[in-house]
């Protein structure tokens, strides 16, 4: 039924003028392919919520060259061929200065959104022009319309990560209204995080920002584990960005739980009758032990 409705659909597109992505026809099938995509994950096992490592790696074709900047985007979906989430980016080094037999290898982070799926995921990957939605031949098993299956993972559930408690010091949660999956929270000038001690060194991630508008120099940020600092930063991130943090067994020491504090060294309030005491906005945190 997906199926006939996605050919209907696309007849009807077509019939109007109108070239949706997924119905293109102008593309030839015997462009050579430009470039050997691969898609690495730092875990194959891989829960909701937890933060994981793409490693994406292109082998530029010997004889290929690039007239402008091309956009990867990467489709994460269920056995059904339901698309879960994206990872759409533009490559660190655009693609209208790769060279033809270089190999660009880049690294993206991410957090799995809150999916209700448990189970296989197929990754599949392509490139493409947004301005004329041409896709870009490439060296890799096709699927469907230049659309390559580069590899795949296990979806697991959010109960096999370490829990996080956001104890005291925090704002209710916030939303983007024109993207409900982005959520936040701000912290108070000190924020405290609870979770149960995993009793190993672990990783902490946490990707923030920050009103560096607001603060000339940007604020100070200071992580502390049972009173002792382990990390300071500056805030001077506009957008939101990741930092990870090691963590020690010896300093989350021997209780049962673990209390993370995030002090800052000075707030603001927004105004326009909003009276809250903020300090840096908290997209994500998570703990990943060894």
């Amino acid at each position: 039924m997906r199926s006939s409705l996605k050919v209907l659909l696309c007849a009807a597109a077509l019939a109007g003028g109108a070239v949706a992505p997924a119905c293109s026809r102008n593309q030839s099938d015997k462009s050579p392919a430009v470039a050997t995509p691969s898609l690495s994950l730092s875990k194959d096992r891989v829960p909701i919520g937890s933060a994981v490592t793409l490693t994406y790696k292109f082998q530029v074709a010997p004889d290929a060259s690039f007239d402008r900047n091309y956009y990867v985007f990467v489709h994460v979906l269920d056995p059904e061929g339901e698309q879960m989430w994206t990872d759409d980016h533009l490559p660190p080094t655009p693609t209208g200065q790769w060279k033809a037999g270089q190999t660009i290898e880049y690294k993206r982070t991410i957090f799995v959104p809150n999916y209700p799926y448990i189970g296989p995921a197929d990754v599949r990957l392509g490139m493409y022009d947004p301005a004329t939605n041409r896709r870009l031949a490439l060296n890799a098993q096709e699927v469907s319309r230049r659309e390559y299956l580069v590899t795949r993972f296990q979806v697991q559930p959010q109960s096999e990560n370490v829990f996080l408690i956001y104890k005291d010091g925090w704002h209710q949660p916030e939303s983007d209204a024109k993207n409900p999956s982005v959520e936040w929270q701000w912290t108070k000038k000190t924020a405290t995080i609870n979770f149960r001690n995993p009793r190993k060194d672990a990783t902490l991630y946490l990707e923030f920002d920050a009103r560096t508008d607001l603060f000339n120099p940007p604020q100070q940020v200071t992580l502390s584990l049972g009173g002792q600092s382990i990390a300071q930063f500056a805030a001077d991130a506009k957008n939101p960005t990741l930092k990870t943090f090691p963590m020690t067994a010896a300093q989350m020491g021997n209780g049962d739980m673990v209390d993370l504090t995030i002090a800052v060294d000075r707030t603001f309030s927004p105004g326009n009758n909003d009276p809250r005491e903020l300090g840096i906005r908290v997209f994500h945190a998570y703990v990943e032990p060894k």
